[in-house]
């Protein structure tokens, strides 16, 4: 079997093995380990196993992952997603659409202490969705307007997947946080010029005069987010400022969103206890992607594709950008049927060596950080696209009342504003690049 036969074998078994709908992780360590069975045998996947697993797994960079995630689970569980709400509503309330935009802003300033897009979806959405059905929002609005806001909490620092590219290209992880920092605002923005024009191109959807009873700006207002902004400035300010690393720095946040919790007292015994076996549980399942991914890609470099490909792509003397655009088209596609964990597990150790080795007329540095950069703006698409979608489906379960077919619609105008950001920090790779110069 040739090496392009046995690669594409592979890849079918794996993709059967989703069809019947085995978890990601385990389809891709037993496509993996079938792949490397029939280049080396069993003896040397057993050596493998043992070496690469302890050599994953005892990385210090990795710590960072629960760390964020255990951060995030305290804000969620001590109610810091309530005084976000209502400080957002209080700002946005005398726009159009002022309720839905507040959303938006919440999601940004949960993601910025979270990481986690799908729960920031969940998070937002049990506080906010009930307001914007009770004030007259439409179920379309409501559930595309936060699942899609809800993968701001990718696309603001801290963010997970960002972390695992910084892992997997040995690239600077406050480099890619600073260079992750204007294209999310710019993303926030976006969803906010999205719904301005939706609410008044599409009538009915939204109330046309935002209801006398939202939270109004006062004292209380700001000084329930106080402790937040507080938080974003201390993790931030202290790894920029040099004062400690980014795992540092995320064990630093987590131990303040707990004492910001304490204080408002919402933390009990049990949501302690929760937020820790949450933790567990979202780590060991990225974990065990790690590995998966681990093993499917040692099998596929015994292949010698990837390295075939790497040098085929520099060989053929396209433009660089082209071949950027085709790499970003298969994540669009990819995002559709695949997790973005999954997705960049698996193939940044196949596409990064073919973009690090074309000449953009940049540093390699730059060039892998505006890469990465593209790549999350690009594998949020499938948090929103059918027949993935896993936000759209996460918002929905809280939306009984909301056909599924709704809540997709419900997300369009917000796909359209993720395409023409794309194309700006495509075309303009100083927008990712301009923070980082100040990161030493």
């Amino acid at each position: 079997m040739s090496p392009w036969e046995l690669t594409g074998t592979i890849f079918a078994v794996m993709l059967l093995l989703m069809a019947l709908r085995t978890p990601i992780a385990v389809a891709m360590f037993l496509a993996g380990a079938l792949g490397y069975v029939m280049q080396a045998g069993w003896l040397p996947l057993a050596n493998f196993l043992n070496s690469a697993t302890f050599s994953r797994f005892s990385s210090y960079e990795l710590s960072v992952i629960p760390l964020f995630i255990l951060m995030g689970n305290f804000a969620s569980q001590g109610g810091i997603s309530r005084a976000l709400f209502e400080f957002a509503a209080a700002a946005m309330a005398r726009f159009r659409g002022g309720l839905a935009m507040s959303a938006v802003v919440a999601c940004a300033a949960f993601g910025a202490i979270c990481g986690s897009s799908v729960a920031t979806a969940a998070t937002i959405t049990q506080v906010a969705l009930p307001e914007m059905r009770r004030h007259g929002y439409s179920g379309r609005l409501s559930t595309g307007t936060l699942a899609a806001s809800g993968t701001l909490g990718i696309l603001i620092p801290p963010s997970v997947p960002l972390v695992i590219y910084a892992i997997l290209t040995e690239q600077n992880i406050a480099k890619l946080f600073a260079a992750a920092f204007i294209p999310g605002v710019i993303a926030m923005l976006g969803y906010i010029v999205a719904i301005a024009i939706y609410v008044r191109l599409v009538p009915g959807h939204a109330p046309e005069h935002e209801a006398d009873d939202l939270p109004r700006m006062s004292l209380r207002t700001i000084g329930a987010v106080t402790p937040i902004a507080a938080i974003f400035l201390i993790v931030f300010g202290g790894i920029y400022g040099g004062l400690f690393s980014p795992t540092e720095g995320a064990a630093v946040g987590a131990a303040a969103t707990f004492v910001a919790a304490l204080l408002r007292r919402e933390m009990t015994w049990p949501k302690f206890k929760a937020c820790f076996l949450a933790t567990a549980a979202a780590s060991a399942m990225i974990f065990f992607i790690f590995l998966g991914a681990d093993v499917m890609n040692a099998a596929l470099a015994l292949t010698q594709v990837p390295a075939t490909l790497a040098a085929f792509v520099k060989d053929l003397g396209w433009p660089p950008l082209l071949i950027v655009a085709g790499i970003l088209v298969f994540y669009l596609i990819s995002g559709c049927v695949m997790d973005e964990l999954s997705v960049m597990l698996l193939t940044i150790p196949i596409f990064y060596p073919a973009i690090i080795g074309l000449d953009f007329g940049m540093p390699q540095e730059s060039v892998a950080i505006w890469f990465g950069i593209l790549v999350l703006m690009t594998v949020s698409f499938g948090l929103l696209s059918p027949p993935v979608g896993l936000n759209v489906y996460v918002v929905n379960g809280m939306a009984r009342d909301v056909p599924i077919g709704e809540s997709y619609r419900g997300v369009l105008p917000f796909l359209a504003s993720d395409l023409v950001r794309l194309a700006l920090l495509f075309a303009f790779p100083a927008v990712s690049l301009w923070v980082v110069q100040f990161v030493g």
